[in-house]
């Protein structure tokens, strides 16, 4: 398959070099270092073992006109990167061209065939102006469920960590022959892509953790492990997540995991920073809407109460407004870049 990944970070970078080695005619849309580093060296993945894979053949650009049409579009970004893309996006587009969307949370695609009185609302927390779905429409959409976990740790070069399963899914919930055919797909290339048909059951179980223990671990610098032991946050984590769940069951959601074995669950993986934590860290803005935003948004849609959601929320947008504050102070002229530092380490 020709296979298009816009972004070669973390989770692109991993995908990208497994189906190159297995084959696949693989394109990253990249900008930047990363450009220039697979262009010159071709894309590195370190697997947890210690062992180094090499996609040397891989072509990358940032030209999507010059990428011309694929069979396959994987969007490896976060969410909140999506609409940046999504007027280029149709330049790789033929009568039957798929998009796997890979972004945490609750996905610009959740109500297109779902049924009920919500089925074709748009969801603002992740599109809102509707872009997205205009440019992206969501009859070429396969969802998928990224539990993986990796790092870029420099241009060109991905670290794996842990994980290798990306189970996927109509959005309608049928078989269909291409969705059958993006599943064998990445099997060849060594991962567990099971087809569900209810996606976004799955897609509620991952972000059943990640809009609680993302959010915490920003505003209190912890890991899973600390958040779940310490009695006061991990209330606070099953409070939020028992408001989600009404949410989730309004919407025909049902749980194959109950809450304190979810909890239990991110308790055993110890002393993990989330990916919020580390964009927190780093100084990058980090992905709230699509992870806290949207479930605040699906509570006011279903008439449900969310407080505790409501609450963590405003607090993180605070804190990354804070830190976009700070960082447009150090590139200022008339603030010294040496002040950003100290001033981010004092916070919380």
């Amino acid at each position: 398959m020709k296979i298009a990944i816009i972004g070669a970070g973390a989770i692109g970078g991993y995908v990208g070099v497994k189906l190159a080695l297995a084959g696949e005619d693989v394109t990253f849309i990249v900008r930047g270092a990363n450009l220039d580093a697979i262009r010159r060296n071709g894309m590195k993945l370190i697997l947890s073992d210690g062992s180094e894979h090499v996609a040397k053949h891989v072509k990358a650009t940032d030209d999507y006109a010059a990428a011309g049409v694929q069979d396959l579009v994987i969007l490896a970004m976060k969410a909140h990167q999506v609409e940046s893309v999504a007027n280029d996006v149709p330049k790789l587009f033929g009568l039957e061209t798929i998009v796997v969307t890979m972004q945490n949370g609750i996905p610009y695609w959740y109500f297109h065939r779902h049924g009920g009185e919500l089925a074709g609302s748009i969801v603002h927390s992740v599109d809102p102006t509707g872009l997205i779905g205009r440019n992206i429409p969501a009859e070429r959409v396969i969802g998928c469920v990224v539990y993986p976990a990796s790092e870029l740790t420099a241009p060109g070069v991905v670290k794996h960590i842990e994980g290798n399963r990306f189970p996927i899914g109509e959005l309608d919930g049928s078989g269909s022959m291409r969705v059958a055919r993006v599943s064998q797909c990445f099997t060849q290339a060594g991962f567990k892509a099971p087809v569900l048909d209810d996606i976004r059951a799955e897609i509620w179980l991952k972000l059943w953790g990640n809009l609680t223990f993302n959010p915490i671990s920003a505003l209190t610098r912890s890991t899973l492990v600390d958040i779940c032991k310490d009695p006061g946050t991990r209330e606070l984590a099953a409070a939020m997540m028992t408001e989600a769940q009404t949410i989730a069951h309004k919407l025909g959601i049902t749980f194959r995991v109950g809450l304190e074995k979810r909890i239990a669950g991110a308790e055993k993986v110890g002393k993990h920073k989330t990916s919020m934590l580390q964009d927190v860290e780093a100084g990058r803005p980090p992905e709230i809407d699509a992870l806290v935003g949207s479930v605040v948004e699906l509570g006011r849609l279903t008439h449900t109460r969310t407080p505790h959601i409501d609450a963590v929320y405003a607090l993180t947008k605070l804190l990354a407004q804070t830190i976009a504050g700070r960082d447009d102070a150090a590139r200022s002229p008339a603030s010294p870049a040496s002040e950003a530092p100290r001033a981010l380490g004092a916070t919380v």
